[in-house]
């Protein structure tokens, strides 16, 4: 497999030439670094979230947005698919770098900047370590990275801050919605993980969820885009081998099933470390196992949709 870091180059390079039509802006810092303005302060839509979430699984998925409906509503809808799961969920899309300095700068990171560092679990378990001299770190954050977040990022990943691309995106905003919808199979496959199935044994993964109505109050984004996920999210993955752990991939194993995000988060006075994990997973889950049976897992929940996303009808 080619460096997914190169693969992700590639389409930040997409996104730099195609800034005006994609609604973004792109920003040299004094260091060298380039932080990319998807949705911060930026308006970014659909495209530029749908592309996003093209860079943030380096390439190895694609990504496309359909119309549905919710409790009746046209509603639009993110899906993703992939033959690639463990390489462009797991060790790319998963946002598992948490960005905190004395600054005051707080953020999420996920794509393939990642893989140069391999720290996680994940990359142990999959067997693979990232080598290349440039790398694209997708920030979750309400405020856009300066040089001492593009730093730390090249200390971290061993490369020089020239070689740095910071794709930045608020949670409120369309390309947040957009590509927070397409981690649907994201989730599934990182619950199998958690649980014990080794990510190799999955040979595809596909999924989508409905989009959130975007929010500029980052606690009600929040709320939705999870809500979005937990309770409309749908995933199709085909496997290997059969396991007793399938059951408790979908949200609707967890005991908080049923309550809006935007509650849970209230619940824990916004500790994520307070939140169990099992609650971060798609609503509904089908496994297809080769040579055996096909196991159907979940359900989604449109009235509790309805109301998260403010449906009047």
């Amino acid at each position: 497999m080619d460096s997914i870091n190169r693969m992700a180059i590639e389409l930040v390079d997409e996104a730099i030439d195609f800034a005006d039509e994609l609604r973004i802006d792109v920003y040299e810092l004094d260091s060298g670094a380039t932080a990319l303005d998807f949705g911060v302060n930026a308006e970014g839509g659909i495209e530029a979230g749908l592309l996003l979430a093209e860079i943030e699984t380096a390439g190895l998925a694609t990504v496309q947005a359909e119309m549905d409906e919710v409790a009746g509503a046209p509603r639009p809808r993110v899906e993703l698919q992939t033959d690639h799961p463990a390489l462009a969920l797991l060790c790319s899309q998963k946002a598992g770098w948490e960005l905190a300095f004395e600054s005051g700068f707080e953020g999420l990171g996920s794509g393939p900047a990642r893989a140069l560092v391999a720290e996680e679990d994940e990359f142990h378990q999959v067997e693979y370590f990232d080598e290349f001299d440039l790398t694209v770190l997708g920030i979750e954050s309400i405020e856009l990275p300066g040089d001492e977040v593009a730093e730390h990022v090249a200390e971290k990943a061993g490369v020089e801050p020239s070689g740095v691309f910071l794709p930045t995106y608020a949670t409120g905003s369309m390309a947040g919605s957009v590509s927070t919808a397409a981690r649907a199979p994201e989730l599934a496959v990182f619950r199998l993980f958690e649980l014990g199935y080794d990510p190799r044994k999955i040979l595809s993964a596909i999924g989508s969820a409905p989009v959130a109505p975007v929010s500029y109050d980052e606690g009600v984004a929040m709320g939705r885009t999870n809500d979005a996920l937990a309770y409309g999210g749908e995933v199709h993955l085909t496997v290997t081998e059969d396991s007793e752990h399938f059951a408790d991939v979908p949200s609707t194993a967890a005991d908080e099933y049923g309550t809006p995000f935007e509650q849970i988060f209230e619940d824990a006075d916004w500790d994520f470390y307070d939140i169990p994990e099992t609650v971060f997973a798609p609503a509904k889950v089908t496994v297809d196992v080769v040579d055996g049976p096909t196991r159907v897992f979940g359900e989604t929940n449109e009235d509790l949709l309805a109301e998260s996303f403010g449906v009047e009808s």
